[in-house]
């Protein structure tokens, strides 16, 4: 589609990215046959095409009201229309810098405000949200069912970390709520490379990769926060000390493969921002490689052969870039992943979405569960902690990361290491 930009969009970043990404759209409508909330509301304006064309009109500087804004805030930006549009629109782009937009021309009411603030600044902060949670943990049972889903139920178990040091070592982001909701994940993470010859390197001033603000539109305080954690890790990385950047969720992972196009026009760290995108490396990424490298046969496996329904989150399968196959990984150590329904749709999760659009959310987590049960599954495994969280509420089976399990079987069999390898004090 043409677009003809208002005078004031002429020449400006947000302007010519919209005309550039409209420009693919041939408006054929197979984004819709796989847009979560078209399918939903079976509403034009609630799939990809439409909201398509609002933002096209809002570009060429027709009036947009609270309805525009409405309709993009359904969105989940779970990017399911970029995996199955075939002229390559780039909706996520789109939509990143029509909702930046859109905020400078509709006024939010104050109460909407008021959440959208709590949940940029708290949720964002691991040391703030650290407390807030610590005070909601104890007093959950007093909390209403909305909140209580927000603090999932935490593992009592405490597993100890690996003491000796690998020669090889890479990166560990920790994120910012996955510390307090779900701290079993890192761990088994530190432990499943540990076995494998790899030490994964905590660094303290990490924080937030930044894909909570920049989903909300404060564009510069996500920028701000990719530069802190460039900054954190810049020493191990310049000094050729760490071979990736590990993130066990999926949605840090996606941020942190954006780092270069977020501080593409930052001249102080466009360069390094570019270095630390191509170094970043989901966790079952780094798992596959490990594996190709081992005999196979020589693999501990599971006494417990379960049947695994695999739940991609969205930010994996259709945004992560540097990725392996779940469902192969849990094979290769005996368990058995079974066919899903409906994979390609979100669970509702979606970053802050469960929190703003929580009818919708809790329809498509209801959906999700659904279609993870067909098969009769033991168990229901993610690789993103804000899928595990929103599921694990309503869910009638155990859900857990992927690598948890992977971990529980490494430490059953006993083995401490799953290859020879020199370690150094």
């Amino acid at each position: 589609m043409q677009t003809v930009l208002a005078e004031e969009f002429i020449g400006t970043p947000e302007g010519e990215k919209a005309k550039e990404v409209i420009a693919k759209c041939v408006h054929c409508g197979f984004c819709n046959a796989t847009c979560p909330t078209y399918q939903l509301l079976g509403n034009e304006l609630d799939g990809p095409r439409g909201r398509i064309y609002m933002m096209k009109e809002m570009f060429e500087g027709k009036t947009v009201t609270g309805i525009t804004m409405e309709h993009l805030d359904h969105c989940l930006t779970c990017r399911a229309c970029e995996t199955t549009c075939p002229s390559g629109v780039r909706y996520s782009e789109l939509v990143e810098v029509g909702r930046r937009v859109l905020e400078t021309k509709v006024e939010r009411p104050m109460k909407d405000k008021v959440v959208r603030w709590g949940l940029k600044e708290l949720a964002s902060n691991p040391a703030v949200f650290s407390k807030v949670a610590a005070v909601g943990y104890k007093v959950r049972p007093l909390l209403t069912e909305s909140l209580q889903e927000l603090l999932p139920e935490r593992k009592a178990e405490s597993l100890p970390l690996p003491t000796r040091v690998h020669q090889r070592k890479m990166l560990l982001l920790d994120g910012c709520v996955q510390p307090t909701l779900t701290p079993q994940t890192n761990i088994a993470a530190i432990r499943v490379l540990d076995a494998m010859g790899i030490t994964l390197v905590r660094i303290e001033k990490a924080g937030c990769c930044g894909a909570i603000k920049h989903h909300m539109n404060d564009l510069e305080g996500a920028q701000e926060q990719a530069r802190r954690n460039i900054d954190a890790w810049w020493p191990m990385i310049s000094g050729q000390q760490a071979d990736a950047i590990i993130s066990t969720a999926s949605g840090c992972g996606v941020q942190l493969e954006h780092y270069g196009d977020l501080l593409a026009n930052d001249a102080q760290y466009a360069d390094k921002a570019r270095t630390v995108s191509g170094m970043a490396r989901d966790i079952s990424r780094v798992v596959q490689d490990e594996l190709a490298l081992l005999d196979a046969e020589l693999l501990p496996q599971t006494a417990q052969p379960l049947k695994i329904a695999v739940q991609e989150p969205c930010s994996f399968q259709h945004a992560l870039q540097n990725k392996g196959s779940i469902s192969s990984l849990l094979k290769a150590f005996g368990f058995n992943p079974v066919a899903v329904r409906d994979g390609h749709l979100c669970c509702g999760s979606a970053g802050t979405y469960s929190v703003l659009q929580p009818e919708l959310s809790e329809q498509l987590r209801t959906n999700k569960l659904e279609s993870l049960q067909i098969n009769s599954p033991d168990m229901i495994v993610t690789a993103n902690v804000g899928c595990y969280g929103h599921l694990a509420a309503k869910s009638p089976i155990p859900i857990q990361h992927w690598i948890e399990l992977v971990d529980e079987v490494i430490r059953v069999s006993g083995r401490q290491s799953l290859v020879a390898d020199a370690v150094t004090a």
